[in-house]
């Protein structure tokens, strides 16, 4: 093993004999490398395949937590049927029917439908301004994309996205890679990883993401849990991985031990 890594994987070790283990795992970043387009997105094959061999195991439970919505998330990821899935940071959830768990969809009441017409058109207006910037539709919230705008203005485009909605009372917004997010409906991927835990009636987690999402679910876990930062940046979590070539062999890990 990387010598690097030999403390993650002296905790993967320690995963051997846990009850019921679940795997979280964030996708853009972390189950597939960040692209350009949200909807170009696909899993690294490696990963996706040692995801889908872990599902297949007894007492382990897999598990994709990501900010897409869930139609989204099915399109690019294309999980197993038995890996449970939560969407726009904890706001949609669908479990298996054997886990005999409430899912949930976003719906809207008038207020928050009118809400996000405000947040689409102040965004638009936004994107409009800066060539390459795009916008990603949710259904409780929108993406403001410049990833592929010039570098130098994801600053000031971010920056006037934030300013047009940051006193907008009901209005989330979320920081992300090259994105910032606004949402009608509070949820976010601690909240989502609670979910999990519960229904799963998980014994351990653990769960890598690479994004500043991704550390509410960080905050939530628990002493004998183990929390991967994939990429740089500062983190809550215990470990950290390259980026998401590295995730495959993070997987695998799990796998040879659980198996």
């Amino acid at each position: 093993m990387p010598s690097a890594h030999a403390a993650l994987y002296d905790a993967i070790e320690g995963l051997a004999d846990v009850p019921l283990l679940l795997v979280a795992m964030d996708f853009d970043g972390t189950m597939s490398p960040i692209v350009p387009r949200p909807e170009d997105a696909r899993p690294l094959p490696a990963a996706a395949a040692a995801l889908e061999a872990l599902a297949e195991l007894p007492g382990t439970t897999t598990a994709i937590l990501s900010g897409r919505d869930l139609a989204s998330l099915r399109r690019v990821a294309s999980p197993g049927p038995e890996t449970l899935l939560v969407g726009s940071h904890g706001a949609e959830r669908w479990a298996p029917e054997r886990f005999h768990a409430d899912g949930s969809d976003v719906v809207l009441d008038v207020r928050q439908v009118r809400l996000l017409e405000t947040v689409r058109s102040r965004f638009a207006a936004v994107a409009a301004g800066c060539p390459g910037a795009a916008l990603e539709a949710k259904p409780a919230g929108v993406v403001l994309h410049v990833r592929e705008a010039d570098p130098a203005a994801w600053g000031p485009t971010l920056a006037a996205g934030r300013a047009e909605l940051e006193d907008v009372e009901g209005v989330t917004l979320k920081d992300g890679k090259a994105v910032l997010e606004a949402s009608v409906v509070r949820a976010d991927k601690g909240s989502g990883l609670d979910w999990l835990r519960e229904v799963v009636d998980a014994s351990a987690v653990l769960f890598a993401g690479d994004d500043l999402t991704d550390e509410e679910a960080f905050a939530r876990l628990h002493p004998g849990d183990i929390g991967v930062k994939v990429g740089p940046g500062p983190t809550r979590a215990q470990y950290r991985m390259d980026g998401p070539g590295a995730v495959p062999g993070l997987l695998r890990a799990v796998l040879d031990v659980r198996a």
